[in-house]
């Protein structure tokens, strides 16, 4: 430590007539003022401590607009909004491109039964089918002239009716079916005049079922009557057949 101190005393020391004047061209300069003469520089001190931050600095101006960023993420779906009011009807459009034409469809099947009959002879036989043999229409073979009976093939509503020729006795006859009298008809005959009795009735029949014609009572009730001029007929037919 003591030899660092003297090396840099020997370093500060003043050249010889450094310390009286300085030659310049026409004489001696003079020493400064205040100037020491034999002057030795002492030992750095510490150094200082930091001084107080100064005053911040003007606003530097504004710097270039910087590139646009990536795009941030979808946010979360929003809450349906109200109806809004319903717009004017639009005009009306060209009419559409017809349609193939379908394929042909089933033929109906149309149900037919009908029969329209007629006496040719007197009847004399009571509490017995009367046999109408004469026949108008027939072409389904639904009533049986053997046996005076129509029979039902095709379950539905069935309309009868009869019309009698009245001659020299009193008629009384009964329609019937399965066996029961549904309709009574009563005519008194009028000596030397020919009458005329009839009735009608709609039925339900189903198949199986048989209908008929007879007189009803004693024996004297048979007027039936039938000639070449006269008729006594029976008719029936299907109004409309069962669905199910």
């Amino acid at each position: 430590m003591l030899l660092l101190r003297a090396v840099l005393l020997l370093l500060v020391l003043p050249t010889h007539g450094q310390d009286s004047v300085t030659e310049k061209p026409g004489g001696l300069l003079p020493l400064a003022k205040g100037a020491c003469t034999g002057w030795l520089a002492g030992i750095p001190g510490h150094p200082g401590h930091n001084g107080t931050p100064g005053r911040d600095g003007r606003d530097g101006t504004p710097g270039e607009k910087g590139e646009k960023g990536d795009p941030g993420l979808v946010g979360p779906k929003g809450d349906t909004g109200e109806t809004g009011v319903t717009g004017v009807e639009g005009p009306r459009g060209f009419p559409g491109i017809p349609g193939r034409k379908g394929e042909p469809g089933e033929n109906a099947y149309v149900h037919r039964s009908a029969f329209s009959v007629g006496l040719e002879s007197r009847v004399t036989v009571p509490n017995v089918p009367i046999r109408f043999t004469k026949i108008f229409y027939n072409l389904q073979n639904h009533y049986d002239g053997t046996t005076g009976k129509f029979h039902c093939n095709i379950p539905g509503l069935y309309y009868f009716s009869y019309h009698i020729t009245v001659y020299l006795k009193d008629v009384k006859v009964s329609l019937y079916k399965k066996d029961k009298a549904i309709l009574f008809t009563y005519d008194q005959y009028q000596e030397k005049n020919v009458d005329q009795a009839s009735g009608s009735v709609l039925l339900h029949l189903e198949v199986g079922d048989q209908v008929w014609l007879q007189v009803y009572g004693d024996g004297n009730s048979y007027g039936l009557y039938a000639d070449n001029v006269h008729d006594s007929t029976f008719t029936g037919f299907l109004l409309y057949h069962d669905t199910n």
